[in-house]
């Protein structure tokens, strides 16, 4: 039998839960590097999903606390897609990726995790990137750490 190390899913294993909302926590820190937050706009910023279904899996997050998003402001709508563009730009430059599943789940019916706090999923996507383990034993394998990543599409993510 193989390992596999994760120990950055303990939190989420634990079902330890911070205060508050994770997206306005991070917002008001003001360390990027730690809270893996790539860019930040004027009404929205990117940030790697510590927990995600490939390497390089991002979301683009209003500064705005709000699950309705014919509640957002058009600035703030507009902004989310230019960034969306951006990430998908860093992501092709640093990853190359064959395709992308770009989206939202609006409400916890919908799959939202974090349903108070709307924001827009990217996850890179490349052939064959479900194997068999994700279909023997529901395990899916991200063969590079985050900070790694973080560092990665730092460095194509246009400031």
């Amino acid at each position: 039998m193989k390992t596999i190390f994760a120990p950055w899913r303990m939190k989420f294993v634990s079902g330890k839960k911070e205060k508050g909302c994770v997206f306005c926590n991070r917002l008001r820190s003001k360390n990027d590097q730690k809270h893996r937050i790539l860019y930040r706009g004027k009404n929205s910023f990117i940030i790697l999903n510590i927990y995600p279904y490939s390497n390089g899996h991002m979301m683009v997050v209003p500064n705005t606390h709000e699950s309705r998003i014919e509640k957002l402001p058009t600035a703030t709508l507009c902004e989310m897609m230019e960034l969306v563009k951006m990430a998908v730009r860093s992501l092709d430059k640093a990853y190359k990726p064959q395709g992308y599943n770009i989206g939202l789940n609006l409400g916890k019916s919908a799959g939202a995790g974090i349903a108070r706090h709307l924001h827009i999923h990217i996850v890179p996507r490349w052939d064959g990137d479900t194997g068999f383990t994700c279909i023997t034993s529901d395990l899916k394998i991200i063969p590079e750490s985050l900070d790694n990543t973080y560092r990665s599409l730092k460095k194509h993510i246009k400031k």
